[in-house]
């Protein structure tokens, strides 16, 4: 278990730069925390830090489920799980295909479907410290 903690958003960028390192390859990064912890800062951090030319489509997929980066090295899909209701709405945004095609699925809201994260998976858990900082528990 590695811990980092953050004060603002460029040093969150950073960790999650760090983090990538162990997903460079592809996988599946598990991100846990509430609203407002920071999880898309985290992302454009990973995607600036793997796949930079895609850094300005970078944002809160909240609607539209998944975005994504595909980029010269390594593509990434974007989900964000805090609208879906069960494992028939997960199933119908071709989920299981994206993990499917390789490259690197990272999900926010990952609490909603723990039961649907593969074995293996990087897990990230953000927590809130004090006024603006963060704390954040990769395992």
């Amino acid at each position: 278990m590695e811990v980092y903690e953050s004060n603002c958003l460029q040093e969150t960028e950073k960790i999650a730069e760090a983090i990538a390192e162990k997903v460079k390859n592809g996988g599946f990064l598990a991100l846990y925390g509430g609203m407002g912890a920071g999880k898309t800062s985290f992302v454009r951090g990973l995607v600036k830090a793997l796949c930079p030319e895609c850094l300005e489509l970078v944002h809160s997929p909240t609607f539209a489920i998944v975005n994504e980066y595909r980029g010269s090295n390594i593509n990434i899909f974007h989900f964000d799980l805090y609208r879906l209701t069960d494992e028939d709405d997960l199933y119908s945004t071709g989920f299981y295909d994206y993990i499917e095609q390789g490259g690197l699925t990272v999900t926010e809201w990952t609490e909603l479907f723990e039961e649907s994260v593969p074995e293996g998976a990087v897990k990230v858990k953000i927590e809130h410290i004090g006024e603006n900082g963060r704390r954040f528990t990769v395992c």
